[in-house]
């Protein structure tokens, strides 16, 4: 396990303790590309494709890796390639190397427990079952990082959630999906700015509206 640095104060370097780390789960692959299972990849491109501060993704820490600043703030974007079950692998690694404490380690994943598109953000608990989750736990030693929920539904058996899981999303799903993704990517520098609890609650006031609309 790897016992993490604690947090410097807020004038310290930016590589030394005031970066936040944002991980997105999933699968490596076109394969998986799709997969519902694959919502937090999908939600970190889309962090980078927003702030075109962020350079092309590269290889690093069994990982691909992009690094800008984002409000003022390093931000480093990381989309683990070990597969969901070994994603702790990744994370610790870059956690260590940049010297990012828990505190400021946000996971995007997706949650059964959800309703499709509704997304809440919690620091620590359990995993739920949750393999990516577990892993990270694991490896870092603790489970108080934070946890971006992005609501995929459940099947409704559980003897259906891994096809579930690992199909594709609907392609009713896209027109909610797409503005989901774009309303979490485009305000994901209020983590940096005001914290992930913050961020949760301007995300859920801006998806409200297309809730009523019979969306997200």
């Amino acid at each position: 396990m790897l016992k993490l640095l604690k947090k410097k104060s807020p004038d310290s370097d930016l590589g030394s303790g005031t970066a936040w780390l944002f991980v997105g789960l999933g699968n490596p692959g076109n394969k998986y590309s799709g997969n519902r299972h694959n919502v937090g990849f999908m939600t970190v491109d889309a962090v980078a494709a927003h702030f075109t501060a962020f350079p092309a993704f590269r290889s690093k820490f069994q990982a691909q890796m992009s690094e800008a600043p984002l409000e003022g703030v390093k931000a480093v974007l990381l989309k683990p390639q070990t597969y969901m079950n070994n994603s702790g692998q990744s994370v610790a690694a870059a956690a260590k190397f940049f010297k990012i404490s828990h505190e400021r380690i946000v996971v995007f994943h997706d949650e059964l427990d959800l309703p499709a598109g509704r997304v809440k953000i919690k620091q620590g608990g359990g995993n739920a079952g949750h393999n990516g989750l577990s892993s990270i736990s694991d490896h870092l030693g603790t489970p108080d990082f934070w946890r971006v929920r992005i609501g995929i539904g459940h099947p409704g058996d559980r003897d259906m959630v891994s096809n579930y899981v690992l199909s594709d999303f609907a392609k009713t799903d896209n027109v909610w999906l797409a503005t989901l993704l774009e309303t979490l990517a485009a305000h994901s520098g209020l983590i940096a700015t005001g914290g992930p609890k913050v961020y949760e609650q301007k995300i859920n006031q801006l998806l409200k509206p297309a809730e009523a609309a019979g969306g997200v």
